[in-house]
């Protein structure tokens, strides 16, 4: 029997998405191009952050992922903690409803078991434990598909990060460290794999646009304030981000050189206005990307990329762009390492104009080997992504064939 002779197979897509954050965003768009391809049939659904945003720019329907509206704002009065306390409570039955109503849920790629940005563990965190306990209890399978992962200090989201791995059908990892930080929180990660990031599944957009101004950089920046350890610090550490990344761009404009502001999420929109007041040149722009293929483009037209959002690192990498990261964790290492590019890390935490402009200038010596490499790191970053999808079609889909197969069979 042929797939279109057969039931639709219903696939849920889990995760912040349509949340202002275009990296997230990026990875259910490879999730999605990944399902019409391989199955066209399928009726696809989202429960995530930004509902609304998902069904307009993808067209599936979506639900929100928390009953509470106000879920991530912090709540100081007590009907504000009352009714976080009664949407936790409400989200366990929304939850279970929607995963009881799919054959698999996908969650993809993005940061979802790390904690390199400021998280409460009874946010995503708990809801990740929510599609997971109910996903095991209704036979759902969730796969956890290409995802990233860090060591996580704060011990209640340690532990509901490792019951939700542990219960999720199916793992693969972004990189290896990924798996290793995972493997140190006591999961069993031996039949784990390890890919690459979604992202680079994505089309490169190509463009007749003509290239940017001669000598143009691009900076990604980010309002960035440390990690989830860092919160007593976390003023500290953005002012010094920040003020790193202002005498970095002065610099430049001092040279002459045109320099073009990126972002990656809705809230680095203070940090543009900052740096293009601090500046005050006519040579300081900012982009308007609302996705990854305008990131890529941006990146494309320019000669060299000095980034910090981790997608914007990917975008840039992924079209061939010399690039520097401004890392604020890890997997902006390994990640410049796969690329062949693992020099060219500074630490977002101590940014150094200076030795910033120092890596900027050695990189610019090298153009083409860069270039080269990069092209060669891109092709096998492909044929890993060509692996993933393979086992994934495998792991999800032959199951979810086999449920309709034994229903068919019992409907009298």
């Amino acid at each position: 029997m042929t797939h279109g002779e057969e039931k639709p197979v219903r696939v849920g897509v889990f995760g912040l998405l349509g949340s202002g954050n275009v990296g997230n965003d990026g990875s259910l768009e490879a999730v999605l191009d990944y399902l019409r391809a391989e199955r066209p049939e399928a009726v696809v659904e989202a429960l995530c952050g930004g509902p609304e945003t998902v069904t307009a720019r993808y067209g599936i329907p979506a639900t929100r992922l928390h009953w509470y509206r106000g879920e991530y704002r912090t709540a100081s009065r007590a009907g504000a903690v009352a009714a976080k306390a009664v949407g936790k409570l409400v989200d366990v039955v929304r939850t279970a409803a929607w995963v009881r109503r799919h054959d698999v849920v996908i969650v993809p790629g993005t940061g979802v078991l790390e904690t390199t940005l400021p998280l409460r563990p009874w946010g995503f965190p708990y809801s990740l434990f929510l599609l997971c306990a109910t996903g095991r209890l209704f036979g759902t399978p969730v796969a956890l598909v290409s995802v990233g992962a860090g060591a996580i200090g704060n011990r209640p989201t340690r532990t509901l990060t490792r019951w939700s791995s542990r219960l999720a059908t199916y793992r693969s990892f972004r990189d290896v460290r990924s798996r290793d930080a995972m493997r140190a929180m006591g999961l069993d990660t031996s039949r784990d794999e390890v890919y690459a990031d979604l992202v680079f599944s994505l089309p490169t957009p190509r463009t007749s646009a003509p290239p940017g101004p001669p000598g143009l950089v691009c900076v990604g920046v980010m309002d960035f304030h440390g990690s989830n350890d860092d919160r007593a610090r976390a003023e500290e550490i953005h002012r010094r981000y920040l003020d790193g990344t202002i005498r970095f761009v002065r610099a430049l404009v001092e040279e002459g050189r045109p320099v073009r502001l990126l972002t990656g999420d809705e809230l680095d929109r203070p940090v543009v206005d900052a740096v293009l007041d601090a500046a005050d040149s006519p040579l300081v722009t900012a982009a308007v990307t609302a996705s990854l293929a305008d990131l890529m483009k941006e990146a494309a037209a320019a000669g060299t990329v000095v980034a910090t959002r981790y997608h914007n690192l990917v975008c840039a990498l992924k079209v061939g762009t010399p690039t520097l990261a401004l890392s604020y964790s890890a997997k902006s290492d390994v990640l410049m390492e796969l690329m062949g590019l693992g020099a060219y890390c500074h630490p977002a935490r101590e940014v150094d104009a200076d030795r910033l402009l120092e890596q900027f200038r050695a990189l610019e010596q090298r153009p083409a080997e860069v270039r080269q490499t990069l092209s060669e790191r891109n092709l096998d970053v492909s044929r890993l992504l060509e692996k993933q999808f393979a086992a994934l079609s495998t792991a999800l889909f032959s199951a979810a064939e086999h449920t309709h197969t034994h229903t068919r069979q019992e409907t009298p």
